[in-house]
């Protein structure tokens, strides 16, 4: 059973709600981000054009920061088809930072642990959605079962067949349904 996050790049305005959602909801500091979103360009004058990239775990299949983790603190936990963190066991060597091909687990520098997103498990268990899709004012976002959702978005893509994503061998359970200016090679993050 994986379950795992849809992401509508079609609909996104780049708002960053979701990011804010997430961020207030993890009580974060400043400068640690468990969602993201990431704005690129491509092409050139006259043809220019921009999409919005809304990134967070993965929940991938095959965990590369679960793997690096020397003391099981980041595991994949199969009854809730994601991967999630146990700041308890976590002893801050961030082995888990550097393996994660999608740079998704975040230093909490003041605890001396890792954290990331974990799928507002504790949200879930209580029927709702996670922070980030329920803030959503456009709904390009959505979680649930790999399945559902592939079945639900027949035209989305695994986001490991996005150009701009590192090649890994992690199974993200991630689908999204790209502009398509975003399967072009020359995307570049816009820094502003």
């Amino acid at each position: 059973m994986a379950k795992g996050f849809f992401f509508d790049m079609t609909s996104c305005i780049g708002c960053k709600t979701c990011q804010i959602a997430c961020k207030d909801k993890n009580d974060l500091p400043i400068g640690t981000l468990f969602r993201n979103i990431v704005s690129y360009e491509t092409g050139d004058f006259p043809t220019p054009g921009v999409f919005h990239f809304s990134g967070s775990c993965n929940h991938c299949g095959n965990p590369a920061c679960a793997a690096a983790c020397p003391v099981g603190a980041m595991y994949r936990d199969e009854e809730e088809g994601v991967v999630l963190h146990d700041a308890e066991l976590c002893d801050g060597c961030g082995n888990c930072v550097t393996a994660c091909p999608y740079a998704v687990p975040q230093m909490l520098e003041e605890k001396n642990v890792v954290g990331k997103c974990d799928s507002c498990v504790s949200i879930r268990k209580n029927g709702n959605p996670p922070q980030c899709v329920a803030a959503c004012p456009m709904r390009a976002l959505d979680f649930g079962e790999m399945s559902d959702l592939m079945a639900k978005y027949p035209d989305a893509v695994s986001v490991a067949e996005l150009p701009f994503m590192p090649e890994s061998e992690t199974v993200p359970a991630t689908l999204v349904l790209p502009k398509k200016l975003a399967l072009e090679e020359e995307a570049q993050v816009i820094v502003i």
